[in-house]
């Protein structure tokens, strides 16, 4: 069976594989990640996969590698980790009782194929209090996410709606995900082991 390497230091993105009963090694690589002149959420999220993933396999000859980037977009435009509370606040402030969306790109290669894909998943937030906003950002969790929350965390209290893959907000579409790694031959193994 290929080993399976995750171009990726996220937590989330390993939490997720391992809940769908993959075997991994995490392998992170450090690449450019400024977006080009002109590039939209879309693209930028499809080329930092690639990017990644073709850094990883480099190092992993033999591999199959699997790389993911994921933005917020609110209105269009990106919206990353917050750079401190006031960018958080502005962030929540655009977010409140309005919809923006998380978009993925990912993408799975080994030395002769490779597969990559985005996906887009719309979150609706409630009307968010200023009394919410403060807690929240007093909890820490906000700090190093994308779009400043974790909808697994606190944050999917005031969640009214998700439209789309709720795992890709997350942090890793995992249905869309698990079903290139399967043409890779990685969940071959999985299905053929009988349950404990």
């Amino acid at each position: 069976m290929s080993r399976l390497i995750l171009a990726s230091a996220s937590p989330r993105r390993a939490d997720l594989l391992r809940v769908a009963g993959l075997e991994f090694e995490p392998h992170p690589v450090s690449i450019d990640e400024s977006p080009h002149p002109g590039e939209d959420g879309i693209t930028l999220v499809i080329r930092l996969a690639h990017d990644k993933a073709a850094a990883c396999l480099q190092e992993h000859p033999g591999a199959v590698v699997l790389a993911a980037d994921t933005v917020v977009l609110c209105r269009g435009e990106p919206r990353g980790k917050p750079r401190d509370r006031e960018d958080y606040v502005s962030m929540m402030r655009e977010f409140s009782g309005a919809s923006h969306e998380v978009v993925s790109g990912v993408c799975v290669m080994s030395e002769d194929h490779e597969k990559v894909f985005h996906c887009v998943t719309t979150v609706v937030f409630g009307d968010l209090s200023p009394a919410w906003i403060e807690a929240y950002w007093a909890s820490g969790e906000p700090k190093d996410k994308a779009g400043g929350y974790a909808i697994q965390g606190r944050a999917g209290s005031q969640v009214r709606e998700v439209r789309g893959s709720y795992t890709n907000v997350v942090g890793l579409p995992l249905d869309e995900t698990c079903s290139v790694l399967s043409g890779f031959g990685i969940l071959q193994n999985l299905e053929e082991t009988p349950p404990q």
